[in-house]
């Protein structure tokens, strides 16, 4: 089976950075979407989260994380955000204290978004560090326990903005025969 890759929108952060990034009015009309990112947080860390929201929705998250950080591994089970958090905690990228102009990159597997079962995704995302904290890998795999299709997908950091230069990219994938 053959798969198209559609690149259906894409954002580059300007000048004075962005609080998130946006996709709205999805098209209904791909079997999946791959979502890509190359970003950088302006918070003075080392690291920072990345999270998502598919339709504006804070709630029926959960998911599994594996990760590599500063020659460690582990994993933890994850669940839906709650109070003010900025949606679920989907990767990771830069901080502002990391390398500098190192990007943080991502990408974000949502199988069979437009069906009316529960969405479920996976993500692979890296950053890295050129000092004492060297290098982190996520791997996720979530679950979105809802039966809507996803029609917008907003991103946020769990501290400070995108910095400039930040990309996302959203593809719309059919198979194809």
């Amino acid at each position: 089976m053959a798969l198209t890759y559609i690149a259906l929108a894409s954002v580059t952060v300007g000048s004075g950075g962005a609080a998130n990034i946006e996709f709205t009015s999805i098209p209904q009309t791909y079997t999946d979407l791959l979502l890509k990112l190359s970003t950088r947080s302006t918070d003075a860390s080392q690291r920072r989260q990345l999270w998502v929201k598919y339709n504006g929705s804070s709630s029926n998250y959960t998911g599994r994380l594996l990760y590599g950080e500063d020659g460690g591994t582990g994993s933890d089970s994850l669940s839906g955000s709650t109070g003010g958090s900025p949606g679920f905690q989907f990767g990771i990228t830069c901080g502002d204290t990391a390398t500098a102009n190192n990007f943080g990159s991502a990408e974000v597997y949502i199988m069979n978004y437009a069906g009316s079962n529960n969405k479920s995704s996976s993500t692979d995302s890296v950053m890295e560090n050129n000092s004492s904290t060297t290098y982190d890998n996520w791997l996720n795999a979530n679950l979105w326990s809802d039966s809507s299709a996803i029609t917008s997908i907003a991103i946020t950091l769990s501290a400070g903005n995108f910095k400039q230069y930040s990309t996302a990219t959203l593809y719309g994938i059919k198979n194809t025969v």
